[in-house]
C-alpha cells in the first residue's frame, strides 16, 4: 500500500513541476523530456533485469549449498548465548527461540526466501507466549528492531546490482557495509535493552557490544592511517578475500554434510533465475516512476534544496545526490532499490554517489514492511516504541553511511 502512494506520488509531482516549468519558464520540451525518460527506464529496466540472472544464479546458487550444508543451523548456535540474554522472555528450549535465531542467522546470510517464513513462524510462536494478544511483546519489539536495522554479513543483492551497473569492483562496499549495519544494529538494540531494562553490562552482551566497537573503531583507525589509494585497495582486497573464504566454507560444509554440492548449486542458480525474471515488472514500474520524477525537475529541485541547507550548515554537500534512498528505505524496498539505481545510472556505480547509495540500501531494513508484515500476521494492533526503535536503528545507520563513505572514497 505505502509503494502504491508513492508511485503515484512520483506521478502527481512530476506532472506539477513540468506545469510550472512549462507556465513560469517555458520550457516548451519538459513533458516530452518525460515522456522519453518513461521509455528509456523500462527499457533500461528490462536490460538490468535480464543482466541480473547470471550474477543471481551464481550467488544463489552458493547460498543454497550454504544452507543446506548448515551454514544456517552453526550460526544460530553460535549466536545462541547472545539471542538468550536479547530475548530473557522466552523460556529456555521454547520453539520461538530456535525460529529467531534461525531468522536472524538467514538475514545475516541474505536469504531472503528462507528468512521471512521463519520471522512469520518465531511471531506466530511469541504471540503464544505474548499475555496482551493486541500489543506487542518484549519480544517482539527486539525481533523487529534486529531485523529492521539490517545486520547482514553477505550483502549479495547488493554486489549483484553493482556488478550489473558495470562497477569495476562489485564488493568495494563490502566493508563499509559490514561497519554500517553493525553500528545500525548496534544502535537499534542498546536504545530497546535500555527500554526492556536488560543489562548491558552482562559480560556476554558487553564483549560482544565492545568487541563491534572496538572492531568498527580499529577499521577506522587503521583507515585513517593509510592514503586514499591503500584504503581501497586493502578494502577490496579483504571484501575478496572475505567472500572468497565464504564460498568455501559453504563447500565445505556441504562435503561434510554429504550432500550434492553440485544438485544444491543448480536448485539455487535456479531460484536466482526466477527472482530476476519475477523482478521486471516491479524494477520496470519504479524506474518508471522515478524517472520521469527526475526529468521533470523534481529531483533537481529536492536534492538542490537540501544542497542549500547543508551549505547554510556548512555542511559537505557531495552525499545528497544519494539521499533518496535513504529517504525511501524504511518505506518501500522496492523504491529505495530503484532509488540506487537510478544514482548509478545518473552518476555512475564507482563514484561516491553511486557507492554511497548501495551502502543506504544495504545499511538498514524496510522499517514500516516489516512492521506490517510481521505484525499483521499475529493481529497486533499496538506497536508500543517498535517504531521509534527501529527508526532511530535506520538514522544511526543512515548517518553512518554518510561518515565511513567519505572515509572509504
Amino acid at each position: 500500500m505505502i509503494l502504491n502512494y508513492i508511485w503515484i506520488a512520483f506521478f502527481v509531482i512530476a506532472f506539477v513541476t513540468g506545469a510550472c516549468k512549462l507556465i513560469f519558464i517555458g520550457d516548451m520540451g519538459v513533458f516530452s523530456e518525460m515522456m522519453n525518460a518513461t521509455f528509456a527506464a523500462a527499457k533500461s529496466g528490462f536490460e538490468i533485469s535480464l543482466g541480473l540472472t547470471g550474477v543471481l544464479s551464481l550467488w544463489l546458487g552458493f547460498m543454497k549449498i550454504g544452507e543446506k550444508g548448515g551454514v544456517v543451523n552453526a550460526l544460530s548456535r553460535v549466536a545462541s548465548p547472545v539471542f538468550c540474554r536479547l530475548f530473557p522472555d522466552i523460556p529456555k528450549g521454547h520453539p520461538a527461540a530456535g525460529s529467531i535465531f534461525m531468522n536472524i542467522a538467514a538475514n545475516m546470510l541474505n536469504l531472503d526466501n528462507a528468512a521471512t517464513p521463519l520471522g512469520l513462524k518465531a511471531m506466530k510462536e511469541m504471540q503464544d507466549l505474548n499475555p496482551d494478544k493486541t500489543a506487542a511483546s518484549h519480544p517482539m519489539i527486539m525481533f523487529i528492531v534486529l531485523n529492521a536495522s539490517g545486520l547482514t554479513l553477505i550483502p549479495v543483492t547488493i554486489m549483484v546490482y553493482r556488478a550489473q551497473m558495470g562497477a569495476a569492483n562489485p564488493a568495494d562496499i563490502f566493508v563499509p557495509l559490514m561497519i554500517t549495519t553493525g553500528i545500525a544494529t548496534l544502535a537499534g538494540v542498546i536504545y530497546v535493552c535500555i527500554r526492556q531494562r536488560i543489562k548491558l553490562l552482562d559480560k556476554v552482551l558487553l564483549s560482544v557490544f565492545g568487541g563491534i566497537a572496538a572492531l568498527i573503531a580499529l577499521v577506522i583507525w587503521l583507515v585513517k592511517s593509510f592514503p586514499q589509494e591503500q584504503v581501497e585497495a586493502y578494502s577490496s582486497l579483504i571484501a575478496n578475500g572475505l567472500l572468497l573464504c565464504i564460498i568455501i566454507a559453504f563447500l565445505s560444509a556441504g562435503i561434510r554434510k554429504k550432500i550434492n554440492v553440485y544438485d544444491a548449486f543448480i536448485e539455487g542458480a535456479k531460484e536466482g533465475f526466477k527472482t530476476a525474471i519475477m523482478i521486471i515488472p516491479y524494477l520496470i514500474a519504479i524506474l518508471v516512476g522515478i524517472a520521469v520524477f527526475r526529468a521533470s525537475g523534481a529531483m533537481d529541485f529536492l536534492t538542490g534544496g537540501m544542497a542549500h541547507l547543508a551549505t547554510f550548515a556548512g555542511l559537505p554537500t557531495d552525499w545528497i545526490d544519494a539521499f533518496p534512498t535513504a529517504l525511501m528505505k524504511p518505506l518501500s524496498g522496492s523504491g529505495a532499490r530503484g532509488m540506487m539505481l537510478d544514482a548509478m545510472q545518473t552518476y555512475g556505480a564507482d563514484s561516491f554517489t553511486g557507492r554511497l547509495a548501495s551502502i543506504f540500501q544495504g545499511s538498514t531494513d524496510t522499517t514500516f514492511y516489516l512492521v506490517a508484515v510481521y505484525y499483521g500476521a499475529v493481529n497486533i494492533k499496538n506497536t508500543r516504541y517498535t517504531v521509534a526503535g527501529a527508526l532511530l536503528a535506520d538514522l544511526a545507520g543512515v548517518v553512518a553511511a554518510i561518515f565511513v563513505c567519505y572515509l572509504f572514497f
